[in-house]
């Protein structure tokens, strides 16, 4: 069974999609233009009580098949019906098998080193385990000397990352969205809810964020920096996952 705070987030996460979404037809009086829980029921094929029940972080176990369902009513993304999944401890009938990493081995470490570009390494809690030369000198206020190395706190709290990031705060809506793709997979891991509840409390932006329930998958393409001694530049940037 799922323990008690991940049915919260369970229900959070469906309660947080449902209300994005409207009826199919409009019309007649109603209280909200956002779908109801019976009208979502009805779109997946499920009981209304159980649809309640889920949102309410009630004892449910779910079939993988009542879950695809659930998700196609709610009209989630790929990273979003992977987290759906991660939350209520099921495997995604549909989904293929996918490489995870472990701890960076050597040879990536070498890797993102070597490259001419800036490249870094993230733990699951989103600190930076690998960056080469090119990411300290851009990165100066997160991988620079005697900073702190996590990439959440470096984008919402430290005012250099608002100096280097154009249009700071759309792109900084979306990291919480990338990161909690990561954050399903390590439910059980106390530190992570630690710092995101941390990150809540000292950062308006991240909290809202968060409450959204958003899921992105991590994509690539050129990001631009305005950097204080190089003027604006622009990279295709290198970022990779350590799950260890």
């Amino acid at each position: 069974m799922l323990d008690p705070d991940q049915r919260r987030q369970l229900g959070a996460f469906v309660r947080a999609h449902r209300e994005r979404l409207h009826p199919d037809t409009a019309g007649g009086r109603r209280r909200t233009p956002r779908l109801r829980r019976e009208e979502l029921a009805a779109r997946a094929g499920i009981s209304p009580t159980w649809c309640a029940w889920i949102e309410q972080g009630r004892e449910v176990r779910a079939s993988p098949e009542a879950l695809g369902r659930l998700a196609r009513a709610l009209a989630l993304n790929r990273a979003e019906r992977t987290y759906l999944f991660e939350l209520a401890g099921r495997h995604d009938p549909d989904a293929g098998t996918a490489d995870t990493l472990g701890d960076a081995p050597d040879s990536l470490r070498d890797m993102v080193r070597s490259l001419a570009h800036p490249a870094y390494g993230l733990d699951r809690l989103w600190n930076a385990c690998c960056w080469n030369a090119a990411a300290t000198q851009l990165f100066c206020g997160w991988l620079g000397a005697g900073c702190q190395r996590n990439l959440l706190r470096y984008v919402f709290l430290d005012p250099v990352a608002r100096r280097l990031i154009p249009d700071w705060e759309h792109r900084a809506r979306r990291v919480p969205a990338e990161f909690r793709a990561d954050y399903s997979r390590n439910l059980k891991d106390q530190r992570l809810k630690a710092m995101v509840d941390a990150l809540g409390a000292e950062s308006r932006l991240f909290a809202r964020a968060w409450g959204e329930q958003s899921v992105l998958d991590r994509e690539g393409g050129v990001r631009s920096f305005i950097h204080p001694v190089t003027a604006q530049v622009a990279y295709g940037l290198t970022r990779t996952m350590d799950k260890g």
